[in-house]
């Protein structure tokens, strides 16, 4: 029986710098490159600087600039680092833009800086856990690498709080200050890992997966499973807000959404390493995305700003879950080359969540079966993640842990 040391626990500085700049690279990557425009998109509405339907154009410009960045991340897979500090800047570049953008018009301008703070994100995300892991690896402390990605829950919580407690100012001047602070977060992590060389921990890697056992078939199943989940999780991480605003107008009510959602993130992540170790991937994936769909159902069941809170809490609370659940769950399906199956499921992530914002930009103002656009979207969306997380929690025989131990 293999045990652990507690000396391969303990991390000495070097590696605590490493988690603490992954942490913040995705913080800022994910928290404002990515997800920011959530929590504003209302206030800017309310301002009269942003229509609905433009707002829903720079949502899915986001989605599909982190789809591009995602397909070319590969560029810097010689020098990760380097393409973390490159896209940090970029994030805070496309941001500090924003705050003279005008998105009454034709939102063209503010959809395009969207777009590219989507590219951005997806290259600090990518290089993020390229060196961050493999020098985690390197030190002998690879367990310390699921802690990089509470950054995302705690950027997206930030964020919030941000938008929240300053919910009374402009929105142009709350994009100026996250702006800032993204590039705070890009100067902290360069001054961080000065003089750090890469270190490829593909070798590593290769010799993990000759071990693993093979998870059984149902690839094609996996690649719309992940997308249904893409879909399912964006509708309220895109809208929760805006819906909590049409309940409370105050945003020092309706704002306390999304940093919630980010908390939720955050706590969430942390909780499966430290108590479901041993957990089928396969089951965790399930019963992350069956929670989500009781989270996307509340605001359907309950036009109430609890039901509100509540769905930003179950899903932000499940949605990183998923996500590692799923990436994971696809490296053991194919622990030779799980290259192209990570590609098509990342394609199929991104689709969903390009299709749902769109598909309620295309709805409009109308009404279905007393439906409109966002309740019925939503209700799609419940469908779906029932759906998957049913064929998701069948059989889960042969399926290996979500973490391995450490050997």
């Amino acid at each position: 029986m293999s045990t652990v040391r507690p000396a391969a626990i303990l991390p000495d500085r070097a590696s605590g710098l490493v988690v603490v700049s992954g942490l913040v690279a995705l913080a800022v990557a994910m928290g404002i490159g990515r997800f920011a425009f959530t929590p504003l998109m209302p206030l800017m509405i309310r301002d009269g600087t942003l229509t609905t339907a433009v707002g829903a154009e720079w949502a899915a410009a986001n989605y599909g600039g982190y789809f591009i960045g995602a397909l070319t991340a590969s560029w810097f897979s010689r020098d990760p680092r380097r393409g973390v500090l490159l896209s940090l800047l970029g994030v805070a570049l496309a941001t500090l833009a924003v705050t003279w953008v005008d998105g009454g018009a034709s939102g063209l301008p503010g959809a395009a800086l969207r777009a590219a703070a989507g590219v951005f994100s997806a290259w600090s995300l990518v290089c993020a856990s390229s060196w961050c892991l493999a020098e985690l690896a390197r030190r002998r402390v690879p367990q310390l690498g699921a802690w990089i990605y509470t950054g995302v829950g705690l950027g997206i919580a930030l964020t919030g709080m941000l938008a929240w407690l300053g919910g009374r100012q402009p929105a142009d001047r709350l994009w100026l200050e996250l702006g800032l602070i993204a590039g705070a977060g890009a100067l902290f992590v360069w001054w961080r890992t000065r003089g750090q060389r890469t270190r490829v921990a593909a070798p590593a890697e290769r010799e993990a997966a000759a071990f693993a056992p093979r998870a059984r078939g149902g690839q094609p199943a996996l690649v719309l499973c992940y997308g249904a989940f893409g879909f399912g999780y964006i509708v309220p991480a895109t809208f929760l807000p805006a819906m909590a605003r049409e309940l409370a107008p105050d945003p020092l009510v309706f704002g306390l959404t999304w940093p919630l959602f980010g908390m939720a993130a955050a706590l969430s992540v942390a909780a499966v390493a430290r108590w479901l170790p041993n957990a089928p991937r396969r089951r965790v994936w399930a019963f992350a995305q069956g929670v989500m769909a009781l989270g996307t159902a509340l605001p359907l069941a309950a036009q109430a700003l609890w039901a509100v809170a509540t769905s930003a809490v179950l899903v932000g609370g499940t949605f990183m879950v998923a996500t590692m659940a799923g990436l994971q769950l696809a490296r053991e399906a194919r622990p030779d080359n799980p290259t192209p199956l990570l590609a098509r499921m990342t394609a199929a992530f991104a689709a969903g969540q390009i299709a749902g914002p769109v598909l309620v930009r295309s709805l409009g103002d109308g009404r279905w079966a007393g439906w409109d656009a966002l309740g019925l979207v939503g209700a799609l969306a419940t469908a779906l993640l029932v759906v998957t997380a049913a064929w998701l929690w069948r059989d889960p025989q042969h399926v290996p842990p979500l973490v391995r131990q450490a050997e």
